[in-house]
């Protein structure tokens, strides 16, 4: 064999070999993300948290990256009941991040797993809390924060049920929150997790108890109705009262001067009558025949029938009437 094939047959493999271990031996770390070196499987030194070109040893050491930024922690809505037995659906999110990359590295790995664990963890946090408290500070935010009225709620006595009350609140959802956190990042500190924040994202009744909650809202309603309707019938009661009264003292009152224009006109009727009378007979006697015609045209009407005895003024008159003058 040729002295230089044989040469070249043994440096090609070296020279890929060495490039090999040459662009094995470095490696990048980005500016969100931090790098665990391990050696045959075991974390070896500090984690790399500085981004840049670093150096690590060839075939022997491997990296695992591990991400540096704020992560998210979205709950599944689980039913919880609450110390006063209302079961609720309590959907939950949090923020976190990896403070302890080495301690995060061997005990949870990846971060498939740490969503596991922050599942457990946050989720056993959340249904002792809820359990702890009454649905009222669950859903208040804050025991400072007053609750919004109902206008129509405003002029309820406060002795009339339980409508527009609220009791009185000592935490609040905010404090519950804040209790529920201080409880879970003192237990994932321990896999090198930080809990940023957490928040009770949505709070919904169980569809088992939502009737019973509308049917008290509607219950509620009806006894405000109710009562608007009986104000309203005692305010008609009172003004149709007042209007009788009123129509009553006008009709008197009325009556009254109607009387006494009469009772007057009839006065002075009578002075012109007398006065008639003693100044000229014969106008007395016909004005008397006037009022006897005007008297008989009332009674005797077409359907009227007369029982008239012989002596009687009219029958004299209708006598007279029916005899002929004598020419």
């Amino acid at each position: 064999m040729n002295p230089r094939g044989c040469l070249w047959f043994l440096i090609v493999p070296m020279a890929i070999l060495v490039l090999f271990a040459v662009f094995g031996s470095f490696y990048a770390v980005d500016q969100t993300e931090q790098v665990i070196i391990t050696q045959f499987g075991k974390p070896v030194g500090d984690p790399i948290t500085e981004p840049g070109l670093h150096f690590k040893l060839p075939l022997v050491q491997t990296i695992s990256r591990i991400d540096k930024r704020f992560l998210e922690w979205d709950g599944a809505p689980v039913a919880i009941p609450t110390r006063d037995k209302t079961y609720i659906h309590v959907d939950t999110f949090a923020r976190w991040r990896i403070n302890d990359p080495k301690t995060y590295f061997v005990r949870l790995h990846d971060e498939r797993s740490a969503q596991s664990r922050l599942e457990d963890i946050l989720g056993s946090e959340t249904r002792n809390a809820i359990a702890k408290h009454d649905l009222i500070e669950i859903v208040r935010t804050d025991k400072n924060r007053k609750p919004l009225h109902d206008e129509n709620l405003k002029t309820v006595p406060t002795g009339v049920g339980t409508i527009g009350v609220l009791p009185p609140i000592q935490f609040g959802r905010l404090k519950i929150e804040e209790e529920i956190k201080a409880a879970a990042a003192a237990k994932l500190a321990e896999f090198g997790i930080e809990l940023l924040d957490l928040r009770l994202k949505r709070v919904n009744y169980n569809p088992d108890v939502l009737d019973r909650i509308y049917q008290r809202m509607i219950s509620e309603r009806r006894q405000i109705a109710q009562r608007f309707r009986s104000e309203g019938e005692g305010e008609a009661a009172r003004i149709a009262g007042q209007k009788e009264r009123d129509l009553n003292e006008i009709q008197s009152t009325a009556y009254r001067q109607v009387q006494q224009i009469r009772g007057q006109a009839d006065a002075k009727a009578t002075e012109i009558y007398a006065h008639a009378y003693t100044q000229n007979p014969q106008a007395a006697e016909f004005y008397a025949f006037l009022k006897s015609m005007e008297t008989y045209r009332k009674v005797l009407t077409k359907d009227a029938t007369l029982v008239l005895s012989t002596d009687s003024d009219l029958f004299g008159l209708l006598k007279r009437a029916g005899t002929k003058p004598n020419r």
